[in-house]
């Protein structure tokens, strides 16, 4: 089986009819450049075979997963192992303000119950 590959093989590099329109029919079936081409517009062949960078996930998801990453950061300051001091003066504002009693819930300010009859 070996000797009829290699017979083959050789074959279609000979400069017969017969060899180049195997040639030609092989690189048509499995989506090669059907017919020699200069080494010029290999290169721009080359470049239409690779991935559009729209598709290429080098480029797409470049970026960290910003929704896992923050749902990580606020588990771990629950429990204490991350400081986001951000957060903290956002809470602690928000505490004086209720202290104050201007609180507002969707737009619309919240009175202040009165402690005095």
């Amino acid at each position: 089986m070996k000797h009829h590959l290699y017979q083959y093989k050789n074959l279609t590099k000979l400069t017969t009819p017969y060899a180049s329109r195997i040639t030609h029919l092989s690189n048509q079936i499995f989506g090669e450049v059907v017919r020699p081409t200069p080494r010029k517009a290999m290169k721009v062949v080359q470049l239409h075979s690779q991935l559009p960078v729209y598709k290429n996930p080098l480029f797409v998801a470049y970026y960290p997963r910003h929704v896992k990453m923050g749902w990580l950061i606020r588990k771990l300051r629950e429990y204490g192992l991350f400081r986001d001091e951000h957060q903290d003066f956002t809470e602690e504002m928000r505490r004086l303000r209720e202290l104050r009693g201007k609180v507002w819930v969707k737009g619309v300010k919240k009175e202040k119950k009165s402690t005095f009859l």
